[in-house]
């Protein structure tokens, strides 16, 4: 059985109807892996409790069964208390969860797990761990691991980019734009793209990171729609090569967009100030 192809991580409660409807016929290992995913289910919609009354159900039985089982319980209670906001919790659970995938050969779920704990500790250590994920999917032939490729690739560049190690980071957002290119999932590809251009702006390659952003916002107004990053990118790359006139229009499109955004409000004051300020806004 293929659980994650049960999943539409947009609707949790269809993907818990899935899951249940599975379990009417699953046993053993198979049934304590689908009542982890329910859990999981519970966690996307923010009812924790529920989600940790589950995973007590499944706990009692982990003694008795294999290594999958053992890892999705862990992953999903860390999961549960990392949504939760109880980071601390969060990441020896899924440490646990890699160190019995990758001793038992469960290379998906050894990448969910190294993917996992970045989201919890952050800085230097969380690097290594994404490093430590991408270089198993890399030569892993599990479909799992092989689908967390592209985003472990773009976690990757862009922890070297913030080092300022921009050469190094460069062919890595390149390979995760082919690998985001290659599954045709938007808006993932665009994202991709942008970032090759980003990383080419940070190297002064300002020309080829210009006609890359071009072409990105051609793509958004044919499908109807416009990107805030673009125009930021843009206004930037307008203004560095000489071209500030030109630039404003785009810095003042910038921050009409992210100000709709309120992730960008909350957690980019100043740059979203320094966009209406550019702008004349």
């Amino acid at each position: 059985m293929d659980i994650d192809s049960y999943w539409e991580y947009g609707d949790p409660a269809a993907s818990e109807a899935r899951f249940r409807a599975a379990l009417a016929q699953a046993r053993g290992d198979e049934r304590l892996e689908l009542l982890t995913q329910v859990a999981r289910t519970y966690s996307l919609r923010r009812d924790f409790a529920q989600a940790h009354r589950l995973l007590d159900q499944v706990e009692p039985e982990l003694a008795a069964a294999g290594p999958a089982p053992r890892v999705r319980y862990l992953l999903e209670r860390g999961r549960t208390f990392n949504s939760a906001g109880d980071k601390d919790r969060a990441k020896p659970l899924f440490v646990e969860a890699w160190q019995i995938a990758s001793a038992s050969g469960l290379d998906g779920l050894a990448v969910d797990a190294a993917h996992m704990v970045p989201i919890v500790v952050g800085g230097a250590e969380g690097a290594q761990w994404t490093r430590r994920g991408v270089e198993l999917a890399r030569r892993s032939s599990d479909a799992k691991a092989r689908a967390m490729l592209p985003a472990l690739l773009n976690n990757h560049a862009w922890n070297l980019h913030d080092e300022g190690r921009y050469e190094e980071a460069l062919p890595v957002f390149r390979e995760a734009e082919t690998a985001w290119l290659a599954t045709g999932r938007q808006p993932q590809g665009r994202i991709a793209r942008w970032s090759v251009a980003r990383c080419l702006r940070s190297l002064g390659r300002h020309e080829e990171a210009l006609q890359v952003q071009r072409a990105l916002e051609q793509e958004w107004a044919a499908s109807g729609g416009a990107d805030g990053y673009v125009f930021e990118e843009l206004a930037e790359l307008l203004e560095a090569t000489g071209k500030p006139e030109a630039a404003k229009p785009y810095f003042r499109r910038a921050a009409d967009e992210l100000g709709k955004d309120d992730w960008f409000v909350k957690n980019e004051p100043a740059r979203l100030a320094r966009l209406r300020e550019r702008g004349g806004s």
